[in-house]
Parts: structure tokens; sequence; C-alpha cells
């Protein structure tokens, strides 16, 4: 980024066709929300830990996340859902700590290690605009929950200086739909996890206390600000959610249950991204029910639930 160039913020104003969140940004919305997410990072309640840790004092809660960003990556990504991808890649942003414990989480040492550095939300900002001048659809936060102040701090530095690609939030779905409700208008894509349908299971594997009331809420908060999967003639996303749900070995993501729900609360029409790619990672092989990877059978059946509610869009895996 050159240093020489200034940017006007005035120049900011919305046309048609352009991202939700210049408008919030044009009347002073986006910065009065900055400032009360942050206010809460006073009393840390992001979450449904409510941990209630002085962030903003250099106090860390159960996340492990401080005041300043964190990233374990910013690059060009290919492989998420099709209508995230797309032909150019999703730009995406691995922000370090999560608000969960997964005793199988994949990437752990990014989720629980705290892998990763530490950097200002300028610098986040840039690096949404890096990912920006190489050409992908959107910017994809993974795992963002506990840095939502952060984001919409950088977001809004972004605008000014030229920022406009759509935000997709891709999150583990254990939050709380009044810091959900900073985002609406700001976030075009929510690409949520639905784990799953039991709370005992949920503390078990994931330390998630009262999961599956946080989770149904917050994604029923998701869909109310974007509504069902919208394309464009390209076939990438221009809004509305995906629900992404990992099926686990002997049903323990109650997927008979999750799927059933989505169905009857949320419409069929929702967007499912059914995986399959569950094997023993981090704590898992020492762990009780999850010590292995699914069978096919297991899988299949999922599927057949799948077809059984009528839930007709979205992916399954070979």
């Amino acid at each position: 980024m050159r240093a020489d160039v200034t940017h006007d913020p005035t120049n900011c104003s919305p046309v048609p066709g352009s991202p939700s969140y210049l408008e919030l940004f044009h009347s002073g919305e986006l910065l009065e929300r900055v400032r009360e997410a942050y206010r809460r990072l006073r009393s840390c309640d992001l979450c449904p830990h409510d941990c209630g840790v002085d962030r903003i004092g250099g106090e860390r809660g159960i996340c492990g996340a401080g005041l300043l960003p964190k990233i374990a990556a910013a690059s060009v990504h290919n492989g998420e859902e099709p209508p995230i991808s797309g032909d150019h890649g999703s730009g995406t942003i691995f922000l370090s700590g999560c608000s969960l414990r997964c005793r199988f989480c994949q990437n752990f040492p990014i989720s629980q290690l705290g892998n990763g550095q530490e950097l200002t939300t300028r610098a986040l900002a840039e690096r949404m605009l890096r990912l920006q001048r190489q050409g992908v659809h959107n910017i994809n936060f993974v795992t963002p929950s506990h840095y939502l102040p952060q984001i919409l701090a950088s977001l809004w530095l972004a605008i000014v200086l030229g920022f406009r690609l759509p935000l997709v939030w891709n999150s583990s779905g254990y939050e709380k739909p009044d810091a959900l409700a900073l985002l609406e208008g700001v976030v075009a894509v929510y690409l949520p996890d639905m784990k799953y349908a039991d709370d005992e299971t949920a503390l078990r594997l994931s330390n998630a206390p009262g999961y599956c009331r946080s989770n149904r809420l917050a994604v029923a908060e998701m869909l109310r600000q974007v509504g069902h999967l919208r394309l464009d003639e390209r076939g990438v996303a221009t809004g509305g959610m995906i629900i992404r749900h990992l099926v686990l070995p002997d049903n323990l993501a109650g997927s008979d249950e999750t799927l059933a729900w989505i169905a009857e609360n949320l419409g069929r029409e929702t967007h499912i991204s059914l995986m399959r790619q569950y094997f023993p990672a981090h704590l898992a092989a020492e762990t009780p029910g999850i010590c292995r990877k699914i069978t096919d059978d297991e899988y299949e059946r999922a599927v057949e639930w799948l077809e059984t509610c009528g839930l007709e869009n979205g992916w399954v895996q070979d």
C-alpha cells in the first residue's frame, strides 16, 4: 500500500449494488457499532461463556483472545463450498483462538494453542485489501466471534481505503444474538456450524454449556438478518446462510435431530453442507466415542436423514 496516497472518507457513499455496510459507514452507524462492540470488551460478553474479563485491560477469557486481533493465515482459499470459493477463491482469514474447546478440532494449533500473529486493526484492514487486490470473491473470517469488535473496526478502516467485498462469517455457531445484531447489514453470508443436538455431549466434547439453545438462537438470528442463500449469475453467493454439520461417530452430533430442527424451524430451502471428513484429531484418539473415523454407513444414514427431512439444497461429500 503506497504511503503517498490519501483517501477521502466522504467518497465512500453507497451506489446501487454496493455492499450494505457502505450505507452503515456513510450514516455513522458502523462507527457507533465499533464503539459499542469495544465497550463490551470491558467485561467481555461476546459469546455464551460470558467470561466477564476486561480484555481492554489485558485479561483473557476462555477463547484466549486479548485486545489486538490475532490471525494465523490470510490467503486465497478454493476449498470452501462452491458458492463461497467460486472461480477465484475466497479471501480466507483464520483468527486464532476459539470459544469452544473441541477435543477433535482439526485446527487445534490455531484454535487452542493460539498459533498466529497479533496485529493492529489497521494491519488487518490491509490484509483484507491485499486479498481484494488478488481478485477473491469475498473475505471469509474463520472462527471470528471473539474478535467481532476488531473486525468491525478493521472494516471501517478498510472502507476508507477502498474495500468493497462481501463478508463471510464462518463460525462455530456458539454465539449470542445480541452480539450478532452488531453485524446486521455488515455480514453478507453466514456460514455457521450446528455441531450437536445434546447439551451433555456438547459440554463433554467442546466445553460448550447450553450449546443447543445458544446455537439455535444464533442461526435463527443469522437467517433473520440475511435470509436464505442467494447466488449471482456466476453461482457465487451474494447473501444468505449455509449451515455446516459434521457427522460424528455413533451419531454423537445428533444429525437426525439437528436436520429435523433445521427443516421445521428454518425451512426446507435452507442450504446444508453435510460433512464427512471427521477423523480423530487433537485429543479425540483418547476420548471415548470419537476415537475413530466415521464409517460409510454412518455418513449414508445422515444423507438419508437429510433427504427424509426434505432438505434438498446444499452439498454432500463423496
